[in-house]
């Protein structure tokens, strides 16, 4: 498994004690609004609106919340108006990243990334720079103790699901992004709860970090998914999981 799969898998399960809730709420009522503005208000109709409100309730994000950002969304509320831009560079040892961010003030969001680039070794790309290296992909990561490996493949790919991979601790499903949400529906019918369930960039290769490296890309990771404006970051690392662990 790519270390920089291993990140997120760690990240999620430090994230459920960790409770920056309000930082949370912040990205996952991004989504919500955009995606309703996108796609509609109607939640059964527009699939990304699906993903984000459900993600929201498992974040025991208050119903109202929830409505009140769609309905912003839509134009029923007044509310701000937010810009989806994804920024690529280089973290240290020439590790290719994607930033995907929603923000209300461009300039200032494209400052700040860029200052984390370079405060952590390494720099913002133009347009099209690392892009090429990834592939939109859903992702899903289950617990081995959930299901055999047998059951599950049967599971997931009678849904649709491109792959099942071993990574030891865990099982990631990998699909179509037009397939992701009857994938994931189907696993959640099983009565398995992912770890992790997600649409993202996925690398197609990966960069063995170490020592310094490591550690730097790692802050790197800490300080962009921390900021506010950005919703996921995508990189093609790959640090062992020990070291990874202790960041």
């Amino acid at each position: 498994m790519s270390g920089h799969s291993k990140w997120h898998t760690i990240k999620h399960k430090k994230g459920a004690l960790d409770a920056k809730r309000g930082k949370l709420f912040t990205k996952l009522i991004k989504e919500i609004t955009v995606a309703a503005r996108t796609g509609g208000g109607d939640v059964e109709a527009n699939a990304r609106l699906r993903k984000a409100v459900s993600d929201a309730k498992g974040g025991n994000m208050p119903n109202d919340t929830i409505d009140r950002a769609i309905k912003r969304g839509t134009g029923e509320l007044e509310g701000v108006s937010y810009d989806e831009i994804t920024y690529e560079g280089y973290g240290p040892g020439g590790v290719a990243v994607m930033v995907e961010s929603m923000t209300d003030n461009r300039n200032r969001t494209v400052a700040e990334i860029r200052h984390m680039f370079s405060k952590n070794g390494g720099n913002m790309g133009e347009s099209g720079s690392v892009g090429w290296m990834f592939d939109k992909k859903g992702y899903i990561v289950i617990d081995k103790s959930a299901r055999t490996e047998d059951e599950l493949f049967e599971i997931v790919t009678e849904a649709g699901a491109d792959d099942l991979r071993d990574d030891g601790d865990n099982f990631e499903v990998i699909t179509s992004p037009e397939n992701f949400d009857v994938v994931l529906a189907a696993v959640k019918a099983a009565g398995v709860e992912p770890e992790l369930a997600e649409v993202e960039w996925m690398p197609q290769t990966y960069v063995k970090l170490e020592g310094q490296e490591a550690r730097q890309m790692l802050k790197l990771m800490e300080a962009l998914e921390d900021h506010d404006d950005v919703q996921r970051v995508s990189a093609n690392f790959d640090i062992d999981e020990a070291e990874m662990a202790g960041a």
